[in-house]
This record gives structure tokens, sequence and C-alpha cells, in this order.
């Protein structure tokens, strides 16, 4: 190909010399060619590129093609993207150096992730150290010399009478203490669950935790994913699944909660086809824009597994969490099991059911709530000051948020996150692999990870990660 100028003295303030050569097509001789001219020093760091546009007319290309070009050119690490300020080439703490020195197509060292923007886990350093600790006293001062023997599989009763209270109240739950069984998690509940006592095939969201699907298929249990929309999974199109899995409060990943419409057809569905309905209640204490959404279970107590933990209000560490059940299923998930309690400390079971009746657990939730509504408001703020052309959702409550990317660009965003050393998942992570829905591109964005003084340097690395807007 011969060689081409770029006359944008106005732009970057000087005359841009790139020779498009070699094979791979006029996307990879770009690319090519803008390496070599931050290599030789002819494009120092922090001058400004012309946009896509510009430099597609002088380049006699199509604008998709340097879009493409600047966009590898981001993930790898040679360019960055902010809004408001273009497309530059990236600042370096030592210079690259003679191509001699450098080999030719070495890209520069990715850093290792700084941030941690991952969805999942809440914020370590806001554990409230100082009132489960009084609970933990109070717990094992007044534990009953039993409380020291072999556990009940069940649970410690104390935890689950106040599980009982609060789920009824906070959650809209109906039960009884003995309706309910304490595991480590949803994932053990999950174990539980198959093949001892329910069977395949298992109706899923097309988007949730690969995890999941991966634990249910060591069981030998096949996932039949269900289409999402603006309303949340598309239960009418449940076939002859005797249990669907949903996430009613709170779609993950997606967002939003599961359409009043939709949560009674899929109990009238239960009743009709003799089914059950997993209720994965991950994060419903955490709303902000929008009144509290109650549990299904609260529509039929007979149809619904009722699944929740403190891994996203307290920690993940704690490894508590309960299951509420049909009356049906006590007998068969408690012979699963086994006789004794393998998995949940008794100590701690005591010390959580101290916690939730000193009133300790809606104090924290509380003060939570406002913490993470706050961390959302400054993540949606950045986002509508350095790239408004990013579409954020989800965000009515939960811990995560979406960002809805251009076609095309999910990878490379990814890529160059991972360069700036941002710890993110793309949603693309998330989608089941049997899903026939359209696949929106877009980053699954956590903030509630981050320490409070650590969140603002990150939201500004995740800006410098974003595809410019065209």
């Amino acid at each position: 190909m011969a060689e081409s100028w770029v006359n944008s003295a106005e732009r970057i303030g000087a005359d841009l010399h790139l020779e498009l050569s070699g094979p791979g097509g006029r996307r990879a001789a770009l690319i090519r060619a803008l390496r070599e001219a931050v290599r030789e020093g002819r494009l120092a760091p922090g001058t400004r590129l012309p946009p896509y546009r510009s430099l597609a007319a002088d380049l006699g290309v199509a604008r998709n093609t340097v879009a493409d070009a600047y966009a590898e050119l981001v993930a790898e690490g040679w360019l960055t993207a902010r809004q408001g300020s273009g497309t530059r080439v990236a600042e370096r703490a030592e210079p690259l150096g003679a191509p001699e020195r450098v080999p030719k197509e070495a890209p520069p060292r990715a850093r290792g992730p700084r941030h941690d923007l991952r969805q999942g886990t809440p914020d370590a350093s806001s554990f409230p150290r100082a009132a489960w600790l009084a609970s933990y006293r109070r717990a094992l001062q007044q534990a009953p010399n039993a409380a020291f023997g072999p556990g009940d599989p069940a649970g410690r009763p104390e935890l689950r009478e106040a599980l009982a209270e609060y789920l009824a109240r906070a959650r809209g739950v109906r039960t009884e203490p003995g309706r309910i069984v304490i595991c480590s998690g949803f994932a053990h509940a999950l174990r539980l669950l198959f093949p001892g006592v329910l069977r395949g095939p298992l109706a899923v969201e097309s988007y949730g935790l690969g995890f999941h699907r991966e634990l249910l298929a060591a069981a030998s249990v096949r996932t039949v994913p269900l289409p999402l929309d603006e309303d949340g999974a598309q239960v009418g199109e449940l076939g002859r699944e005797r249990a669907v899995l949903l996430t009613p409060a709170h779609q993950f990943p997606t967002g939003g909660p599961l359409h009043p419409e939709r949560r009674a057809a899929v109990v009238d569905w239960a009743r009709a086809r003799g089914g059950v309905i997993l209720e994965d209640d991950y994060d419903g204490e955490f709303r902000y824009d929008r009144k509290p959404v109650g549990a299904v279970q609260g529509l039929d107590p007979e149809q619904v597994v009722h699944i929740g933990s403190v891994s996203k209000s307290l920690s993940p560490a704690l490894r508590l969490g309960w299951m509420v059940l049909p009356r049906r299923y006590v007998d068969a998930v408690l012979a699963v099991k086994g006789e004794r309690e393998a998995w949940a400390s008794v100590l701690e079971q005591l010390t959580l059911a101290d916690f939730l009746a000193s009133g300790s657990y809606d104090r924290h939730v509380r003060r939570m709530r406002q913490r993470y509504r706050g961390r959302r408001d400054r993540l949606v703020a950045a986002l509508a000051e350095r790239a408004p052309h990013i579409e954020v959702t989800g965000i009515a409550a939960g811990l995560h948020a979406v960002l809805r990317l251009p076609p095309g660009t999910e990878r490379s965003a990814v890529k160059a996150a991972t360069w700036q050393g941002v710890a993110l998942d793309g949603l693309a992570e998330f989608r089941h692999p049997e899903a026939t829905m359209s696949a929106p591109d877009g980053l699954v964005v956590g903030y509630a990870t981050p320490s409070e003084h650590a969140y603002g340097a990150a939201l500004e690395a995740l800006c410098g990660a974003l595809p410019p807007g065209l």
C-alpha cells in the first residue's frame, strides 16, 4: 500500500506520516503504523490523535477501520480514550525507545489489577466488627450447653426463629422456624436440592452465574434458558420443566425486578404442574430508587424455595445462608444434609441470631444502603461527565450496574480495563451458552467492593478504559 500523510496540524500539532503496508488488510496495517509511530517517538505520550472521521478521510479508509484500530490499541495500552479529550498516546513512566531496543511487535506489559470492580462482594472494610463482637460475646455467654454438642442439621433454633421474624418483616416471607434449614450459602443450597431432592431439567434466566450452571451440570441437571426483557424472565416460555430458578427482586446481572404479572404467572405455573420455584434473594435488602419488592415466596409458600444469605449484606466469609422450604421438602433436605451440621459454625449461627434480634443487622443494612447508594450515584455522575454515550442500567437496587456499550466493543473494553488495572466482567461472561435472545455488549461493574478511600481512583481508571463515543 502507498504511504499516507495525515495533514492534521490543527488537531495533533504536526503532520503525521503513516506507512500503511504489510499483510492483513488496512486495519492491521494502520495498527502496525500507529504502534511504530509511538515506538519511534513520532507520537509522543499525550499526543492527541485525529478523530475517526478525519483520519479515515485522510487515509481513504472506512471510519469503522479507524475506530477498530483505535479500540485495539486502547485495549493493548498504546492509547487512551476519554470522553471530551479524544484519543491520545498513553503516558508511560519510561520512553519506549528505538525499535532496536524493543522487539517490533512486543506490546507493553499489562499491570496487575489495582481496582476491584467485580460484582458479588460487599466492602470488606465496612464489616461491623464492634457490633458483631458484641453479639458474639452475648451469644457465647447465653448459649445453652447443648449448643456445644453435635450440630442440628436444620440449624440452631435461635437463628431459625430470628430469621423467621426478620424475613417476614423485611422480605414478606411466610414461614415458621420448622421450615427453615440453615446452609452455607446459595451454592450449598443447590447441592442439597440437586439431585437428592429435585430433578432437572431446570429452567433458568438467560443471564446468571456460570458457577451455578457448572454446579448443576456436575449434578447431571440440564438447565434451559428463559429469555429476558425489561420485565424480567419471560416465564410464559416455561415448558415441561418441573422447576425454575429466578432472581425476581433484582435480576442478576441485568437488573430490574420481575414484573408483578409474571410473579403471579410463575406461581400459577408451579401450582398447575406441581412444580417449584427457586427464589434466589441474593441482595433483596439493597434498593435505592424504588419501593421494596417482596419475596415471591409470600404468594405461595408451598410452591417456592426461598434462598438467602449474608454474603452481600455482611460478608461471604461468614458462610451463613438459609432455605425457606415448602413443607414437603423439609425432611428430604435434612436427609441429604445428614445427621450433623458439617458446614455452618454453631457459634456464628448464634451470633447472627443475636445480631438479628438486637437490631444490629437492620442498622447495618440501613447504613450500607446509604453508602452503596452514594457509590452508585458517584458512578453515574462520573459516567455522565466522562462517557455520556454509555448507558447505565440496573441501578435501582443491588451492588452492581450494567454499562451498555456500542456493539462489538465489549471484549476490547474488558482488555482495556485490564491494562488500566481494573478487574471487572463483561456481560457475555454471564450469558447461558444456549440462550437465543440477542446479546448486547456491556460491562458488569460492582461498586461495593472497593474501600471508600480507593473508590475515586477506581472510577477514574474505569472511565479511562471505556470506548469513546463516535
